[in-house]
C-alpha cells in the first residue's frame, strides 16, 4: 500500500470541502464542509435523514458527490475509490455478514476480498479476532452468535486490512446495555490509534467517546467542534439549581429573583424538607466568570441561606434538541 506520506503529513486525515449530493430531485446532502485529524473520534450527529449515511458511503467510496470533494489522505474519493478502500474500514448500520460461516470463515473470505496475500492473512486475523475480543469464538458459526458479537465480528472484518481510517454507522444499534458498553470500549481503544467517525444516536456515546462533534440537520451542517465549543456559540447559557433555607415564602423568592436579571424556565417550589427549590435558566448575556459569586451576593443580600447551588451546563442532549427540534423529512 502506498503511504502519501508527503500529502498527509500536514494535512487532515479527512477532509470535505461543499460536499453535495442529489438522488434525481432529492437533495440529501448540501454544501457540507468539515475536517478530521489523523487519531481524532469523530461524533457523527443528527436526525433519521439527516444525511449522515450518505456522506459516510461518500467518504468510503460506495457512492460519489453531485458536487464538492471528499479527500482521504489527500486522495479524491471519486479519482481512486479502491485507494481510498484500502484505507478505511467501513462498518454499515446493517452488518452484512454470511451467518452459515463461520467466524474464521467469514474473515478469510473479506481476506480474499481485500487482497490480503497468505503469508499475511492469519497475522492479520489473529490481530482482528484479538482485538475484538474473538478469539474464542473464531470456529463458531456466526448464526449461533449473539448480536453482540456478530457486531464484533462486523468490527473484526472492518479492521482486518489494519486500516487507519474507521467509519461507523451506528455501531451499537440494538445491543443490550452491557454490550454497548463492551463495543463502546472496544471503539475507545481503536481510536488511540486510529481516525474515526462514529455515527450514533446515543448522546452519552459521544461524550464517552468522541474528541470532536458534528451535528448535522436537514443535509446541512448546525454545528461542529468540541462539545464546550459548540455550546458555547449557541451562546445559551445555564441552568442554575439552588436549595434556600429562610423565612421567605417561594412566591416571594421567586420575586427577588427578578434582581438577577433575565431569567427564564423559572420553577420555585418548598421542598418536603421545608426548604426553597429554585431552578432556573440564566441566558449567556447574564452569566459571567462571576455568576455564582453574584447569586450568592444576591442570597446574602435577601437575608436567605444558600444550602446548595450547583450549575449545569448545556449537554450534548441539551445542544443536539436545540439544533434539531424543528428537522423533518426522511432522508438518509
Amino acid at each position: 500500500m502506498e503511504s502519501n506520506s508527503n500529502m498527509s503529513i500536514l494535512a487532515p486525515k479527512i477532509e470535505v470541502k461543499n460536499l453535495s449530493k442529489l438522488y434525481g430531485n432529492v437533495q440529501a446532502v448540501s454544501d457540507v464542509s468539515f475536517s478530521v485529524d489523523d487519531k481524532a473520534v469523530l461524533g457523527f450527529l443528527g436526525p433519521n435523514g439527516a444525511g449522515k449515511t450518505t456522506i459516510m458511503k461518500i467518504l468510503t467510496g460506495f457512492h460519489f458527490p453531485s458536487s464538492g470533494t471528499a479527500l482521504i489522505d489527500g486522495i479524491p474519493v471519486d479519482e481512486n475509490p479502491l485507494e481510498i478502500k484500502k484505507r478505511i474500514g467501513y462498518l454499515p448500520e446493517n452488518v452484512p455478514l454470511y451467518t452459515d460461516l463461520t467466524v474464521d470463515e467469514y474473515l478469510n473470505f473479506a481476506s480474499d476480498a481485500r487482497f490480503i496475500s497468505k503469508e499475511e492473512r492469519a497475522a492479520a486475523i489473529n490481530n482482528s479476532l484479538e482485538a475484538c475480543g474473538l478469539m474464542d469464538y473464531r470456529s463458531r458459526k456466526i448464526e449461533t452468535l449473539s448480536k453482540g458479537y456478530r457486531q464484533r465480528t462486523g468490527l473484526a472484518q472492518a479492521i482486518l486490512h489494519d486500516p487507519p481510517i474507521l467509519i461507523l454507522d451506528e455501531p451499537t444499534t440494538g445491543l443490550d446495555p452491557n454490550q454497548i458498553i463492551e463495543i463502546r470500549s472496544l471503539i475507545k481503544e481503536l481510536g488511540k490509534r486510529k481516525t474515526i467517525i462514529l455515527s450514533t444516536h446515543i448522546l452519552q456515546e459521544v461524550e464517552a467517546i468522541c474528541t470532536q462533534v458534528l451535528i448535522i440537520n436537514d443535509g446541512r451542517i448546525a454545528a461542529q467542534g468540541k462539545p464546550e465549543e459548540i455550546a458555547g456559540s449557541l451562546k445559551g447559557g445555564d441552568t442554575w439549581e439552588l436549595v434556600i433555607k429562610g423565612d421567605s415564602s417561594a412566591d416571594s423568592i421567586r420575586g427577588k429573583l427578578q434582581s438577577l436579571g433575565n431569567l427564564s424556565n423559572v420553577l420555585v417550589e418548598t421542598t418536603s424538607s421545608g426548604f426553597i427549590s429554585a431552578n432556573f435558566f440564566s441566558p449567556s448575556e447574564a452569566q459571567d466568570a462571576n455568576a455564582g459569586e453574584r447569586i450568592f451576593d444576591w442570597a446574602v443580600g435577601n437575608g436567605l441561606k444558600l444550602l446548595e447551588m450547583n450549575r449545569k451546563k448545556l449537554s450534548i442532549e441539551d445542544i443536539f434538541v436545540r439544533l434539531t427540534a424543528d428537522s423533518q423529512g426522511d432522508k438518509k
